[in-house]
């Protein structure tokens, strides 16, 4: 496990490490959740949005992209 990952990074894949590696903790805390959904369910990637007008980031799993995707987007 790389140093600075809060616990329970160690079960994401590379890709959904790499996307957060240079997050701060409060988006981190945001969209883990949902990225260690995808990676116990394997079956689908996670869509970021990011939403100015009001609560800011949202993830979700998009059954659009493969496993192991994360895609960012605005809302």
């Amino acid at each position: 496990m790389r140093e600075g990952y809060p616990f329970g990074m160690s079960e994401l894949p590379a890709s959904y490490k790499e996307f957060l590696a240079d997050k701060s903790e409060m988006f981190i805390s945001t969209v883990k959740p949902v990225l260690q959904q995808s990676a116990a369910d394997k079956l689908h990637g996670v869509r970021v949005v990011y939403n100015p007008g009001s609560t800011g980031h949202q993830a979700h799993l998009d059954e659009t992209l493969p496993y192991g995707v994360v895609l960012e987007d605005i809302d």
